[in-house]
């Protein structure tokens, strides 16, 4: 077994390989930026190596330097999480040539796979199914149109060396392939240097299944079973559970046996995962095709270990250190239900715009500590968390906007959502926009507890956007009982501050609770809460100046955090932000007197929502534009953003060129 290894990585997967490798007795070796000098993996590491600026491209993407950092340390091993160089063929070559190993598979695997083209052509000679499609290499864009009028709408554009989401384009027309085909090719080399693009059919009613695969050197090929990643955005995954609530036994054996197949014909050994697209409209289910294999650990892998007991990580090491697994397919179990969240840095109630800064406040659910795989079966139902920041750290334009991931285990699906809602409750994160609240409003969502998934589900129930989870009668009511109970706790405080009143007694009073646009008249009793004249059960310790309130009403719990605002409080709770506006009772009749400023008309102006980089101006001044027509391209978070015309007009001016860099709310271009 090795003694020492290095972590070519960052962020929650450097830190969860930590916490394995340090359990098995293994020293480890951290590198790092300069946007990471002060990163939890950092200090975690028994040693850690700088290796260059914050880019990715002149720091972690670069091979030598990890090499040289394993020459410098001793460390015998190299693990690359995933992303980065982990599917890179040269840089598993280049340690190999060094006598450093390699934890993950053999170098031809990774070739065979990391090329969506050929791995298409392999996966059809081994007998797996394959999506309809072009897997040729495509000339140019008038090429592609073609290809996509001969395959018939809608297709999906795909970079051939793709991955995360990144290089992908759902077309349903010829103007969507003309628009859409560059940005694949663009996104593909600049996330991986590689600009060629394949076309296949896009599947109606697609469910996202893969089956996590495991081989050792001995020749033992097995299947962990699958996981369901339907649920996405913009073909990046949010939510994924193990297993699936659509596959069924015979479906498992099917689709296991096919990725098992696959492995053996390209010599697989360690991790892996191969994805498949599931048509939704096929009752049967057996009409899966093969997508792509991943030759590296997955970012959802903890719902397979949660549900298997199978420390992926672990296994990896032993087996690049020769070991032959411990146990056979037979061994392979389903034990409860396993969901996990990606928290990621951007603002769902802002069109789910890239955020970027410093953590002022994070504060995971306080009941939580950094769990291991369990290694044994558990008797309760239980949370995990991945991460790989702190308080006070930064989320930076550099990396993936990854902040954490929120894994529950319990006996049943259901048990596991609503443990998921309790938990992300309990998720505070203050400076940056982030996805906690959208998170819990999926968990909630009556389509999801039934597992009606498709990989449109977010598209399909929020195509205006996302406006906080719907909220019922009894819970605003319970709101604006809490509200003024603070608010009479707050008044209270301040009048013994200003020594006007001595008694540290809640005086009674009656309130008026502004809850988006209806008032709700409030009225405090010695032993009782009246909301619009009935009272309401509710029982709850504050003590002023308190950010996070445990509330019981009925037979209900819920985790409300509030924050001050000029006459209220912002109340959050259940997936969705709630604005009270807290007045004594002969205050509110007064308020509908107050003036009310009305916010600048920004209609004109083409305004950059996130900080990025301006890759393209499809617009000259003097240009007349219409409403939908793209005006610029702006890459955030690797991501590439069409800012589209809201309105008819002509272009004015233009205050930013092509490659600048851009904060967020300059104003790239003014309409006339």
């Amino acid at each position: 077994m090795f003694s020492k290894i290095l972590i070519a990585n960052r962020g929650e997967i450097a830190c969860r390989i930590i916490r394995t490798a340090r359990r098995m007795g293994i020293r480890t070796v951290a590198v790092y930026s300069d946007a990471d000098a002060r990163a939890p993996f950092v200090r975690m590491a028994d040693e850690a190596v700088h290796i260059g600026p914050s880019p990715a491209a002149e720091s972690y993407l670069i091979a030598d330097k990890i090499i040289a950092a394993c020459k410098q340390t001793g460390a015998e091993a190299v693990h690359p999480g995933y992303g980065f160089l982990s599917e890179r063929t040269s840089f598993a070559e280049a340690l190999e040539r060094e006598g450093i190993a390699f934890i993950g598979p053999p170098v031809g695997a990774i070739a065979a796979m990391g090329d969506k083209i050929e791995s298409k052509k392999l996966a059809k000679q081994a007998g797996v199914n394959v999506v309809p499609g072009f897997v040729g290499e495509i000339e140019d864009t008038e090429h592609a149109v073609r290809i996509a009028s001969e395959i018939g709408y809608p297709v999906m554009m795909k970079a051939s060396a793709g991955g995360g989401g990144k290089g992908m384009r759902l077309a349903y027309t010829e103007q969507d392939v003309r628009e859409g085909f560059e940005a694949v090719k663009r996104e593909g080399l600049n996330s991986f240097g590689d600009d060629r693009v394949f076309i296949e059919k896009f599947i109606l009613n697609p469910r996202h299944i893969e089956i996590q695969i495991l081989g050792d050197r001995h020749g033992n090929i097995l299947y962990l079973n699958e996981r369901e990643c339907s649920i996405q955005r913009r073909h990046q995954k949010v939510v994924e559970e193990a297993p699936s609530p659509f596959v069924t036994p015979k479906m498992r054996q099917a689709m296991g046996e096919q990725c098992v197949a696959l492995a053996n014909a390209v010599g697989y050994y360690s991790a892996g995962t191969v994805e498949l697209i599931v048509s939704g409209a096929d009752p049967t289910g057996e009409s899966f095709y093969f997508l792509e294999m991943n030759t590296r650990l997955q970012v959802e892998h903890p719902v397979t270990e949660c549900i298997t007991g199978v420390d992926l990580v672990e296994q990896m090491i032993r087996v690049a250190a020769g070991e032959e697994l411990s146990f056979k397919q037979d061994d392979i179990g389903i034990n409860g239900w396993s969901i996990e969240n990606r928290v990621y840095a951007e603002d769902p109630y802002r069109g789910f715009l890239p955020s970027t800064g410093r953590l002022v406040h994070y504060q995971p659910p306080p009941a939580l500590t950094h769990q291991e795989p369990l290694l044994s079966t558990p008797d309760e139902a239980y949370v995990r968390l991945d991460d790989g920041v702190a308080e006070g750290g930064e989320v930076s334009m550099f990396y993936d906007p990854m902040i954490a991931k929120l894994i529950t285990w319990a006996p049943t699906r259901g048990e596991a959502a609503a443990l998921q809602v309790q938990a992300l409750d309990q998720f505070r994160i203050a400076g940056l926009g982030h996805n906690v609240d959208f998170l819990s409003a999926i968990m909630q969502h009556p389509r999801f507890l039934a597992g009606d998934l498709t990989t449109g589900f977010i598209a399909e129930e929020y195509p205006e956007g996302f406006a906080g989870a719907p909220v019922d009668a009894g819970l605003t009511r319970a709101l604006a009982a809490v509200a003024a109970v603070i608010a009479t706790a707050d008044a209270d405080r301040a009048r013994r501050i200003d020594q006007q009143l001595g008694s540290p007694t809640l005086p009674n009073g009656d309130w008026v609770v502004r809850l988006g646009e209806t008032d709700h008249a409030v009225s405090l009793e010695e032993e009782a809460v009246c909301v619009d004249g009935d009272p309401v059960d509710i029982s709850f310790a504050y003590t002023p100046g308190d950010r996070m309130v445990a509330v019981e009403w009925g037979d209900e719990q819920m985790t409300l955090q509030l924050e001050r605002s000029h006459t209220g409080y912002a109340l959050t709770t259940r997936g969705a932000r709630h604005t009270a506006r807290v007045l004594p009772a002969h205050v509110a009749s007064l308020a509908q007197h107050m003036i009310e400023k009305a916010p600048p008309d920004t209609s004109k102006l083409l305004i950059c929502p996130m900080p990025g980089l301006l890759v393209k101006l499809h617009v000259s001044e003097g240009e007349d534009v219409q409403p939908g027509q793209p005006l610029a391209t702006v890459e955030a978070m690797k991501m590439e953003n069409i800012l589209r015309a809201e309105k008819s007009g002509t272009v004015a001016r233009i205050n930013a060129g092509e490659g600048e860099s851009l904060a967020v709310d300059t104003v790239i271009l003014e309409l006339a």
